[in-house]
């Protein structure tokens, strides 16, 4: 071999190298089993590894069964110590070695919190910022046949949450047909706002109004302030419990059912639990009349929801009641859906 010919390809290849021409390097995670993924590394975080290859799309490895990470270019690693670092990363040995302009650091696999693109912002921060983040829901039902019945359901929401408060909006509609007769007529939207002063404690204000005609309530609306407390808080599981003062008003259509127009009390139980691959919410509201204890209104709402393949797409399915212990005459007092929803959350 010419070695003076096989100079300038070798200078070639190192040249394509460095500059990090697409398909000559790339980011390596090799696994407990041998396993070898090659592709680029986007973020590590929560225990698990991102890598997107050209194979096979987008993958996620459990980050305890990963022995060696090896990157081409610098990334931002912050460890389970708090140290944050910038730099290249390469195994071994069973050593994790991050070098960057700041120095090295020998670490292993396992003591990685959290890493993302150098240069990104860093998600522990933004994690912390007020955004806005938005769900749509939608749910349409019909048959025809034996029986003919169509049902629609609409819905529109926009949370603002930051580490110390959050802001709700909501709004849903609700109209189910059955043979020519409504057997659901429904309209709410609301507002609800916490928040948090410490150790677990915070504190609310919310709004709700709107109609339910096949009630027979023309107007209602419930007004209440108070304060919460966290029984539960972990990173995947939230239990909070609220208790508070309200004004309740219910204006019914019939004329021989008194409107309801008093000081109430608000109780309320919220449970969130979020597990990698759906999560489970569950809401229960009393709001009894302090002119009359007798005459109070519960609600419960408990569903399930999990990603499509696009995470921004969800179905939820679940179970909602309402109780009304004075309703007009002819009108039941539990009324009980089941439902399932499309759900598109969007930022």
């Amino acid at each position: 071999m010419n070695l003076k010919s096989f100079a300038p390809a070798s200078l070639l290849i190192a040249a394509l190298l460095a500059i990090g021409l697409p398909g000559l390097s790339a980011d390596t995670v090799v696994t407990r089993d041998g396993s070898r993924l090659v592709g680029r590394i986007t973020r590590i975080d929560a225990g698990k590894v991102y890598i997107t290859t050209r194979f096979a799309g987008d993958l996620t490895v459990n980050q305890a069964e990963v022995v060696a990470i090896s990157t081409t270019t610098p990334v931002s690693v912050r460890l389970t110590t708090g140290t944050r670092i910038d730099g290249v990363l390469s195994t071994r040995n069973g050593a994790l070695h991050i070098s960057g302009a700041d120095g090295a650091i020998t670490t292993t696999v396992a003591r990685v919190a959290d890493s993302w693109p150098a240069g990104a912002a860093d998600p522990a921060v933004t994690a912390l910022e007020r955004h806005w983040k938005y769900e749509a829901t939608m749910d349409v039902e019909g048959t025809s046949g034996n029986k003919s019945q169509l049902g629609t359901a609409f819905g529109f929401g926009a949370d603002l949450a930051g580490p110390d408060d959050d802001l709700s909006l909501y709004s849903h509609y609700n109209r189910q047909v059955s043979d020519g007769t409504k057997s659901a007529d429904q309209f709410k939207s609301g507002i609800d706002y916490t928040s948090n002063f410490g150790n677990g404690a915070s504190w609310f204000v919310r709004d709700e109004a709107g109609f339910d005609r096949i009630m027979d309530i023309t107007f209602f609306e419930t007004a209440a302030a108070g304060f919460g407390y966290d029984m539960l808080k972990t990173s995947h599981e939230t239990l909070t419990g609220r208790i508070g003062l309200a004004y309740r008003y219910d204006g019914y259509s019939v004329a021989t059912q008194p409107t309801v127009s008093s000081a109430a009390a608000d109780f309320e139980i919220n449970h969130d639990l979020k597990m990698p691959h759906f999560e489970l919410v569950n809401k229960v509201t009393l709001i009894p009349a302090l002119s009359q204890f007798s005459n109070y209104n519960a609600a419960q709402d408990s569903y399930f929801q999990f990603p499509l393949n696009d995470p921004a797409w969800k179905v939820r399915m679940g179970l909602a009641n309402t109780y009304d212990s004075l309703p007009p005459a002819g009108i039941k007092k539990l009324d009980t859906t089941y439902y399932t929803k499309l759900i598109l959350d969007f930022q």
